[in-house]
């Protein structure tokens, strides 16, 4: 798999679990956890003996899942790593020897910088994706928007400290391809084999990062002057006020659209807006739904190909 090809997978889940493995029994059933609960990819890192043959056994199992090698510090874990099958490379801290020893060797890499300096090297070898560790610890996101700023091309990886509770703060910041987080893989969890929990707090994270919420209705009309008396209908009955617009007649509080000639759907269409329509997109085709038109990522409506009910469905970006 390509660089882009790996780093658009990235982006696509939002999520990069991080996880620590000590028993390589439990590497196979850990990794289904996780892709049923929508995060086919991991991060395992070489802090464990057994990392190499946990690699090996979801790669064979799992060949679908992507899996990447973490807190790689020697020639040998890089070596280590590829043999095992990786398809990308992670280091906690930015070492220029270990980094282009990796890349030698063919690897993607996705090392970890904390300060400017560490960027620019990266950049300078050509990469333009790096881990920005440890974050919290490291003044989070507020940090990482400032040193950012003049790197315009360099996307992040941010990891350590990260959270649920602090996940969407950081996945709405344009420069950030993912979080890397192990809250939905807590080594209590792991030990004791609790795959169940595993996959609810990893659906739980999913359902977080793409915030998937209802914005409106929309009420499919033959003609501007029906929509413009259905929208006087609804201010008379309960009060709605309404504000018209070119296509269509929206309610004050923009929940109910009255179409002034049919959009999408039998009757009508209904939006749920996302933190992100790409993201969204990639989650629901990831499920085996398909979509109508997707040349409309991110900045219109991407409509899902069959209807709800009479209903079309599409989503939208938050803004």
């Amino acid at each position: 798999m390509s660089y882009q090809a790996i780093a658009d997978k990235i982006y696509n889940l939002g999520i990069l679990p991080v996880i620590a493995i000590e028993d390589p029994d439990k590497a196979v059933p850990l990794a289904k956890a996780l892709c049923d609960g929508g995060l086919p990819a991991a991060e395992i890192t070489f802090r464990t003996a057994c990392a190499k043959e946990a690699i090996m056994r979801i790669r064979k199992e799992l060949p679908e899942m992507l899996v990447g090698a973490g807190t790689v510090l020697t020639r040998e874990q890089v070596d280590d790593a590829l043999e095992a099958g990786v398809e990308f490379i992670v280091t906690p801290g930015f070492n220029p020897e270990i980094v282009k020893y990796a890349l030698s060797k063919g690897a993607v890499m996705m090392p970890g910088t904390a300060t400017p300096g560490e960027m620019e090297q990266a950049m300078s070898l050509g990469l333009n994706i790096v881990k920005f560790f440890p974050a919290e610890q490291n003044g989070g996101l507020a940090k990482l928007k400032a040193v950012s700023a003049p790197y315009q091309k360099l996307r992040f990886i941010p990891t350590g400290g990260v959270n649920a509770t602090n996940l969407v703060d950081y996945i709405k910041f344009n420069k950030i391809i993912a979080c890397g987080g192990t809250w939905m893989v807590k080594k209590d969890l792991i030990d004791a084999g609790n795959w169940a929990e595993i996959t609810r707090l990893t659906k739980e994270a999913v359902h977080a990062m793409l915030g998937l919420e209802f914005a409106h209705m929309g009420i499919n009309c033959d003609a501007p002057e029906e929509a413009l008396k259905a929208a006087s209908l609804l201010e008379t009955m309960f009060g709605f006020g309404y504000n018209e617009g070119n296509s269509s007649v929206f309610t004050a509080d923009k929940k109910i659209e009255i179409c002034k000639t049919p959009k999408p759907g039998k009757y009508g269409h209904i939006a749920i807006a996302t933190n992100s329509t790409a993201r969204a997109v990639a989650y629901f085709k990831s499920k085996g739904y398909e979509f109508a038109d997707e040349s409309t990522i991110p900045t219109g409506a991407v409509y899902f190909k069959d209807e709800f009910m009479g209903f079309a469905i599409h989503l939208v970006q938050k803004k």
